[in-house]
C-alpha cells in the first residue's frame, strides 16, 4: 500500500492552496480558484485521459489528439455528492474507432481509480466519443 500526502493551508476569507508533498505546482481553492468538487471531475477527465493516451499509444494508433469533456450533476441535500457523470472524449487522428472504444472501456473498467471512486459512490458515470480523424 501507497502512502500519498498533501496539505491545504488557509489563505484568507474563504481561500485556500492545496499542494501534494511531492508536486511542484499549487492549486488555490475556494474564493478566486477551483471547488473542490470541480476538481474532482477535472481529475476523473484527467485520469482517464492520461490512459486513453497511454492505451492507445501502446496499440500503436496514431492519437494526435484528445479532449475529454466532463460533466456532472449533483443531488440537492448535503452531503452534495454527484449523482450523475458524464464524459465525452473527443480523439483526433485517424484511429480506429474499436481501438478508441476499447481504450475507452479499459480506462474506464480497469486503470482509471478517479472514474472507480466516482462509481463506488453511486453516481451513474456514462461516456461517449467522436473520433475526428484527418482533414
Amino acid at each position: 500500500m501507497s502512502e500519498v500526502k498533501g496539505r491545504v493551508r488557509w489563505v484568507e476569507d474563504m481561500q485556500f492552496v492545496g499542494k501534494m508533498d511531492t508536486d511542484q505546482c499549487s492549486i488555490i481553492l475556494g474564493d478566486g480558484g477551483i471547488s473542490p468538487m470541480k476538481l474532482l471531475l477535472l481529475s476523473v477527465a484527467g485520469c482517464t485521459a492520461y490512459d486513453v493516451v497511454m492505451i492507445l499509444k501502446k496499440m500503436r494508433e496514431p492519437i494526435e489528439g484528445l479532449e475529454v469533456e466532463i460533466s456532472g450533476k449533483r443531488r440537492e441535500e448535503h452531503p452534495r455528492i454527484y449523482e450523475e457523470v458524464h464524459l465525452h472524449y473527443r480523439i483526433h487522428g485517424d484511429v480506429k474507432e474499436e481501438k478508441a472504444k476499447r481504450a475507452i472501456e479499459l480506462s474506464q473498467d480497469k486503470y482509471c481509480s478517479a472514474s472507480a471512486h466516482i462509481k463506488l459512490s453511486g453516481a451513474k458515470l456514462t461516456y461517449s466519443f467522436d473520433v475526428i480523424g484527418k482533414e
